[in-house]
């Protein structure tokens, strides 16, 4: 137990030296949002208006957007690219920089958002079918300025959360060698920043990005508080790995309530409990404190429908300072 003891507060003073030295205090960082349709039209909002006045009003600078394949492809064979156009047509008229999320596994629940259709045909053409979604969202917008990295799937590996058949390492390489084959922008990949280990994914891409959750839910342990892991964690996790700070970001910075039962059955009290403009900005300033690159907050949609549908703009008016 002595031993024990010794190793423990040797660990603990080696870590808190490598913390203060890998710190960078005066290191900017730069914030931007992920912003989903589905999720927007879920709560009951006008997605486009809710889209415009995220450009417009807060002046979000950067953006991740997911193109799920069930808007895509309602019927098979048949495709509806309107609503990413026009996405992507109004962030470029505004000279956003987008990260596109391409493949089956994108941002927000149930992770997988496959069109009905897919449950009639094979494991292999279901494949064949997402390689082929795959070329033709990187060919219709990869001479477009508005976008600035290819994220290839979403957290592939966490086959634990979310709806989803299992990914394995050559499959996520032969999304990541087809998307270099068509367009020379760099890519994205991301992992869960307390649930993984960050490898291999964090050497496949050319940029790593991991979520950066201050309080989760399970059905096990209910609302989990990570208030005893400082930002450095994360810094010298990446450090460990080998990689660049400025080649990773945060690509899901929380800044919504966790939500076990949904938004509309979780009262609002409980809801501004979990998150508010306070805890908002107490979670941007620890994202600055790891000091990677870019932080992209996760809730948007959220701060809008408390802002139109009850009147509470607090958290909304809270984000503006981080896109100035």
């Amino acid at each position: 137990m002595y031993y024990i003891l010794i190793a423990i507060v040797l660990f603990l003073g080696v870590f808190l030296v490598l913390a203060q030295l890998t710190y960078q205090p005066q290191k900017p960082i730069k914030y931007g949002v992920t912003f989903s349709k589905e999720f927007a039209s879920y709560l009951g909002l006008d997605w486009q208006k809710a889209y415009s006045d995220m450009l417009d009003e807060l002046q979000v600078k950067y953006l991740r957007l997911p193109v799920y394949w069930d808007q895509l492809e309602p019927q098979k064979d048949q495709y509806d690219f309107s609503a990413a156009d026009w996405q992507i047509g109004e962030a470029a008229k505004r000279n956003v920089k987008i990260i596109l999320v391409v493949g089956r596994r994108q941002p927000r629940w149930p992770e997988c958002h496959d069109p009905a259709w897919v449950n009639s045909v094979s494991s292999k053409e279901a494949r064949e079918k997402l390689l082929k979604n795959i070329e033709l969202v990187v060919n219709r917008y990869k001479n477009n300025s508005a976008i600035e990295i290819w994220q290839v799937e979403n957290e592939p590996f966490l086959n634990f959360f979310g709806k989803c058949p299992k990914m394995s390492k050559q499959e996520l390489q032969e999304e990541i060698d087809l998307v270099r084959k068509l367009d020379n922008r760099k890519i994205l990949l991301t992992d869960s920043g307390e649930l993984s280990t960050w490898y291999p994914l964090s050497k496949m891409g050319d940029y790593f990005g991991t979520t950066l959750y201050r309080t989760t839910y399970n059905k096990y342990f209910g609302y989990w508080n990570y208030f005893f892991v400082p930002a450095s964690f994360y810094r010298l996790k990446a450090l460990a790995l080998g990689n660049s700070l400025d080649n990773t970001m945060i690509a899901e910075l929380q800044a919504e309530p966790w939500f076990s039962d949904g938004v509309t059955a979780t009262p609002l009290e409980k809801q501004l409990k979990g998150m508010n403009a306070d805890k908002l900005k107490a979670n941007a300033e620890y994202a600055r404190k790891t000091n990677f690159s870019r932080a992209y907050f996760w809730g948007v949609e959220w701060w809008y429908w408390l802002k139109v549908n009850h009147n509470n703009p607090s958290v909304w008016d809270a984000a503006k300072e981080y896109f100035k």
